[in-house]
């Protein structure tokens, strides 16, 4: 993550429109918006984990999934703790903490953070789950909120890996970013490769970042994203039911609904 005095410089810029690197064309950034935008799954919607922040809106599609591998730990385990109850495994990284924030019978804790590599303190993707599941095959759901880290992770990981996991739940940041151009290159990269396989089927703005407003689009800074695996659709058409009445605000303060641009091209 960038020292707060950078980031918030860098906010500041994309403000005056004027970016201390090549700016991304205006026109890039839209095919990026259009290749995100939420379609119909053939599955109702559901919402797993606490009403606040840690709470996440999934396609109610979960049977048959083995596991579900959390990267990222906070002082909340909601919705981890609903998916255990559910019967699944739940694997939990972050080497900052040590234990989730609370106790199941099917947590398993791992005490490094999960990047593109492996030695004392990180562990790519691939390693964590050959580690934790070394003779299955099955399906798995990802919920991972690893503060800026989630690029590397996709682009490190393997594409036979990505393909196991049914749902994918993510935390995007930096997303404001996307006018510079170099962070842009990294980032789009690390979408299209979850698009290969996986369609997004739910955004939810993090309403404790405001919004972007420039060139015509407007972008939060921080989202939730949901991603189906493509062949786990039914009839997919563009969905235009935003807000979506299981979205909760993140923090005490307004609500940041997403904008038109993310989903109809407003």
């Amino acid at each position: 993550m960038y020292p707060p005095l950078i980031s918030a410089f860098v906010h500041i810029m994309g403000l005056l429109r004027a970016f201390p690197t090549r700016q991304t064309r205006r026109d890039a950034i839209e095919g990026l918006l259009t290749k995100l935008r939420p379609l119909t799954s053939g599955h109702a919607l559901i919402r797993l984990g606490p009403e606040g922040d840690g709470g996440y809106v999934i396609p109610d599609d979960l049977a048959g999934i083995e596991a579900c591998f959390s990267p990222g730990v906070s002082g909340i385990s909601g919705f981890e703790r609903d998916c255990a109850e559910r019967d699944m495994k739940v694997f939990l990284a972050d080497k900052s903490v040590d234990g989730p924030a609370c106790r199941h019978e099917l947590f398993t804790f791992t005490k490094k953070f999960v990047g593109a590599t492996t030695d004392d303190d990180f562990m790519t993707l691939d390693a964590w789950v050959t580690a934790s599941l070394p003779e299955s095959t099955s399906d798995l759901l990802l919920q991972i909120d690893v503060e800026g880290c989630e690029y590397e992770v996709f682009l490190s990981a393997s594409d036979a890996l990505l393909r196991r996991f049914r749902i994918i739940v993510v935390e995007f940041h930096f997303l404001d970013h996307l006018w510079s151009e170099p962070f842009f290159r990294i980032a789009s990269r690390a979408f299209d490769k979850l698009l290969q396989t996986h369609a997004c089927v739910h955004i939810h703005p993090n309403n404790g970042g405001g919004v972007l407003r420039m060139g015509g689009l407007e972008i939060p800074p921080v989202m939730e994203f949901t991603f189906h695996r493509r062949d786990r659709l039914a009839n997919p058409a563009p969905r235009s039911d935003f807000p979506c009445p299981l979205d909760r605000d993140n923090v005490p303060q307004a609500t940041v609904p997403l904008p038109a641009c993310w989903y109809q091209g407003g």
